[in-house]
């Protein structure tokens, strides 16, 4: 079963009094428990294509259905649709107030949709990412860039999505680290049954962790990637 259906999506941002279109006529289908690889060189429009899927630019035209709930064209989501789809992004300050302590920040989902138990919820969510509960109470800045990503990865996965959107998610982090968040990422696709989409410029990232992927150039899919390394 389809968890993500796009058809003939076109995506634009606003510039100015105009939008420019910067995603063309695309059309892709991820299974349910999938990770799906965007890959393809700055400019291409992958990115673009995921903020879109995010719910976080209303300007596309197409059809748009995600985790069998149908996307509206120029409406923000919400309801069931804005808590099953979730993203991480390459920059953790991005999720992550500076001038919050972590614990905040992660409770404020929690409270949005009147969950119990916030502070039970933020530590099971850091032990979950090989995490000590105890970071919960420091600033961002405390953090390295590693353990800032895995506590993105918690707040992205607070409310139990179904859909996990990555963008460059370890682009920039050293080669260890790397590799330690996207070993973390493959656990939690197998262990929470998550959907993915993972936008990257980088091939090997792509085949490492994708079961099937599509290269993107100049805003449409040149290609087919399928075959790549994920177990």
């Amino acid at each position: 079963m389809a968890a993500i259906e796009l058809q003939n999506l076109n995506v634009a941002h606003r510039q100015g009094y105009e939008l420019r279109t910067v995603v063309e006529e695309v059309s892709l289908s991820v299974d349910t428990g999938e990770c799906f690889g965007l890959v393809g060189p700055s400019g291409c429009g992958k990115s673009s294509l995921l903020w879109a899927m995010a719910g976080l630019n209303p300007h596309w035209q197409g059809e748009m259905q995600l985790a069998g709930h149908r996307a509206q064209s120029g409406k923000v989501f919400s309801g069931a649709l804005r808590r099953e789809v979730q993203m991480v992004f390459q920059d953790p300050y991005a999720s992550l107030h500076p001038r919050h302590r972590l614990r905040r920040t992660l409770a404020e989902p929690l409270k949005l949709w009147r969950l119990d138990n916030p502070d039970d919820r933020i530590s099971q969510g850091f032990r979950h990412v090989g995490l000590d509960p105890a970071l919960a109470d420091r600033y961002p800045h405390q953090l390295s860039g590693g353990q800032r990503q895995r506590v993105a990865i918690v707040r992205a996965l607070m409310l139990q999505p179904k859909i996990l959107l990555l963008d460059e998610p370890t682009s920039a982090l050293d080669m260890s680290v790397q590799a330690e968040i996207l070993n973390l990422l493959n656990d939690l696709k197998r262990t929470d049954r998550l959907t993915m989409v993972l936008v990257s410029h980088d091939p090997d990232v792509i085949d490492h962790m994708c079961d099937r992927a599509v290269r993107m150039v100049a805003g449409r899919i040149s290609e087919n990637i399928t075959h790549t390394g994920a177990a």
